[in-house]
């Protein structure tokens, strides 16, 4: 049985204040391109289909567009909530749409029955098991010592009641223990059958605080499709797996490579995972020069200057409404900084007599310092004196 993974759509997410909307539209046409290739039985989505718990009106409608067009597939979708959704809003109606192959997850209370497909292969169960925290499962089983988010996730597992010969998959939404985050929760790891050390270079931590889940509470499960984390990986073993967002949402992604994932399920203990790449309509990358390299045409013909970027300057001295007229080039431009000698180095100012010894433009010029890791030039000291006397008098 083959199913398309995917997660965290965040639908109606806006990035450094730009609308992502248009890229969401483009890069779920080309998933439902993909998914017309592949033909595959069932879709799944992890959570975080919005990024709001009150979802904008146009990311709502997306949505309806995007699961419109797989109902007309004839495929079994599976929907749940994430942290980031509303588990009531997402599962409205969920069970007048079950008619249509269409499977939301509704608000965890304590059951969690499988739906059953079959293939050549026989039986395969689907769980789907809603973004939880150990407050919510106390509140069905009072008995059980639910002191973290493993104990949470393992006695909603528990009581499910597996049947573990059988082939089971289950979709969920939790930070599993030893998943890498970037700066919005966000990647890559290597290639499906091993991770090295130096993909994790951008990470800013390794997930494994209290809110993380232990992954061996997934053993009796043959795929585990997550949601959550941001960027593609797999946790323990190639099967319980993060397949990462759609599109690239924080400057911490920008030499990300965005898929969707295609799971083979044959018969037990046979899974096939393979990726297939994505395109999107605006890539979000980074520029590094100085102004005069990074406006000359030669450089940046032929590239895509609709692209989200953030430019990072190197000029030592600021550049005058650099951002402006860095959009007449780039209209895109998300972010600006720079990258110098000044913003490189962290100086402190020390103290080198009472505050009401120094003179006023004294104190400036030790300000300035400070702030820029360079002295003021001649003119500068000259043109703040000049305004020291015209606000201060002689």
């Amino acid at each position: 049985m083959k199913f398309i993974h995917l997660s965290d759509l965040h639908l109606g997410k806006r990035v450094n204040e730009f609308s992502m909307i248009e890229d969401q539209k483009y890069i779920l046409l080309q998933t439902i391109n993909i998914i017309d290739e592949e033909k595959p039985d069932a879709v799944i989505i992890a959570g975080d289909i919005y990024d709001k718990s009150i979802p904008s009106e146009e990311a709502m409608l997306l949505f309806d567009d995007f699961l419109l067009r797989l109902s007309k597939r004839n495929i079994s979708v599976f929907v749940i909530s994430g942290n980031h959704d509303s588990s009531v809003r997402l599962s409205d109606h969920g069970k007048l749409i079950e008619n249509q192959g269409i499977y939301l997850s509704p608000v965890y209370d304590g059951t969690l029955k499988p739906v059953s497909m079959e293939d050549e292969y026989g039986e395969i169960n689907v769980y789907t098991l809603p973004f939880i925290k150990p407050v919510v499962v106390k509140q069905y089983f009072s008995d059980e010592e639910i002191l973290s988010y493993t104990d949470a996730v393992r006695v909603a597992i528990k009581h499910m009641n597996v049947d573990c010969s059988k082939r089971n998959v289950l979709v969920a939404h939790q930070f599993v223990l030893g998943a890498a985050t970037c700066e919005s929760e966000e990647h890559i790891v290597g290639g499906l059958d091993s991770v090295s050390s130096d993909v994790f270079d951008c990470f800013d931590y390794i997930v494994g605080g209290l809110d993380s889940v232990s992954s061996d509470v997934f053993d009796c499960f043959d795929y585990v499709a997550l949601g959550h984390i941001h960027g593609k990986q797999y946790i323990g073993r190639e099967t319980v797996r993060y397949c990462g967002t759609l599109l690239k949402y924080s400057f911490s992604e920008k030499n990300h490579v965005k898929s969707v994932t295609v799971v083979d399920i044959k018969e037990k203990g046979n899974i096939d995972i393979r990726e297939v790449m994505l395109t999107p309509k605006r890539d979000l990358r980074e520029i590094k020069g100085s102004y005069e390299d990074i406006t000359n045409r030669k450089n940046y013909e032929g590239t895509n200057v609709d692209d989200y970027v953030h430019i990072v300057l190197t000029d030592e001295e600021d550049v005058i409404d650099a951002i402006g007229k860095l959009r007449t080039i780039y209209p895109n431009i998300m972010k600006l900084s720079y990258d110098n000698k000044r913003t490189r180095e962290n100086n402190v100012l020390t103290e080198e007599g009472a505050i009401e010894e120094k003179s006023p433009l004294e104190l400036f010029e030790e300000f300035y310092t400070m702030q820029n890791n360079v002295s003021m030039s001649p003119w500068q000291t000259d043109y703040v004196k000049d305004l020291i006397e015209e606000i201060w008098g002689d």
